[in-house]
């Protein structure tokens, strides 16, 4: 059987490139494409596969094979609407299940098409978008999940979301969970406080939130319960490259009177970031809507406690091992984590939960669960 994939994710960043390695910066659907190609082509030696990219592979990707294709295909723009509708149109490849992670088919697919859904926050709040992004992701995304076979998803909670925006069965959504980026050992070097301190100019203890900054992260709110914690020799740390409407969240600092206490860091490299998590007095994420969240698991692989909402997908990240806030109330969010600050004995107990969390996720369970689906599609036509 020949799986033909829309690789674009995994080779045009949204955030850039990483300075020193000259990869894309990948994050939420980009990584999501980028760990399953690793999956697939670690796990899968019996079928064929075809990936579309609008540009060369990136040197991270695996290697050409006789089992594993990459095919160029333009025109660039409007790619995945243009360039891969003429590829199929015109049968230039006719792969036996075609398989899009991210919301998007060409509008002239194979019959046995998949795209993945990670969350449908544009639909939940569309205030928080821009426009032109909201326009397309309404409309594309609506297009797509009626002429796919199966939709893919990262948690139960968007799977119910899909279901009911969309209006699709029940039987063609499925649930993938997602896995945990492992950080080669030859980019990661773990750093001291001091070295941290040397390096990032962060001096104190610290609370850590990764993520890209944008309003759905609720970020402001974060910034406002860290103020109201009042302790001078505490800081908070967050890592994530500037999205969209971030322009309150930069401004929160000052207007909460903690400027010189909150550090942005734009440009942590992934070989840094484990450090970040095992020096932070603990990870904060009180989203108003996650597809999945994997900052919590990650947080949770480097032994750094969580506190995150209790809405959308994030209780089934954090499963027992989270501390679980309204992201609405600034006074819960300082009151839990006030408590991780000032208990140890809580501390150790979310700690130790944690690594137990994390042993049920991987992204070569993930890749093999999505390939069980979509060699099931070509047996069904």
């Amino acid at each position: 059987m020949t799986i033909g994939i829309n690789g674009y994710e995994a080779v045009v960043p949204r955030f850039g490139y990483d300075i020193k390695t000259g990869l894309p910066i990948r994050v939420g659907s980009g990584e999501y494409c980028f760990e399953l190609l690793l999956s697939f082509n670690s796990i899968d030696k019996k079928n064929n596969y075809i990936i579309y990219l609008p540009e060369k592979p990136t040197s991270d990707l695996p290697k050409e094979s006789q089992s594993w294709h990459y095919k160029i295909v333009e025109p660039r723009r409007m790619w995945t609407l243009f360039g891969l509708s003429l590829e199929f149109l015109l049968r230039r490849s006719s792969p036996d299940v075609f398989f899009s992670p991210t919301h998007y088919l060409p509008i002239f697919a194979p019959g046995r098409s998949a795209i993945s859904i990670l969350d449908v926050s544009y639909i939940k709040f569309p205030e928080l978008f821009r426009k032109s992004d909201l326009n397309q992701l309404t409309k594309w995304t609506g297009y797509s999940a009626k002429k796919a076979s199966v939709i893919f998803t990262i948690s139960k909670a968007s799977k119910g979301d899909i279901i009911k925006s969309y209006g699709v069965s029940e039987a063609r959504v499925v649930v993938t969970y997602p896995g945990i980026k492992e950080v080669a050992s030859s980019r990661y070097k773990a750093l001291s406080m001091d070295e941290i301190g040397k390096k990032y100019g962060i001096r104190s203890d610290y609370i850590l939130f990764v993520g890209t900054l944008q309003p759905r992260k609720n970020i402001a709110c974060l910034i406002e319960a860290f103020s109201k914690l009042n302790k001078p020799d505490l800081d908070l740390v967050i890592v994530g490259k500037k999205g969209w409407k971030f322009e309150e969240i930069l401004a929160a600092p000052k207007k909460y009177g903690v400027g010189n206490k909150v550090k942005f860091l734009d440009s942590v490299p992934d070989g840094d970031l484990p450090s970040f998590y095992k020096n932070a007095v603990c990870f904060a994420l009180p989203s108003l809507y996650e597809g999945f969240g994997l900052p919590v698991l990650e947080a949770m692989k480097y032994g750094c406690p969580v506190v995150t909402s209790n809405v959308s997908s994030l209780p089934e990240a954090g499963g027992d091992a989270a501390l679980y806030v309204d992201p609405l109330s600034v006074d819960d969010i300082k009151k839990k984590l006030a408590a991780i600050l000032t208990d140890p004995e809580l501390r150790g107990k979310l700690v130790k939960k944690g690594y137990d969390q994390v042993k049920k996720f991987s992204w070569d369970k993930t890749a093999k669960e999505t390939l069980r689906v979509l060699e099931n599609m070509e047996k069904k036509m």
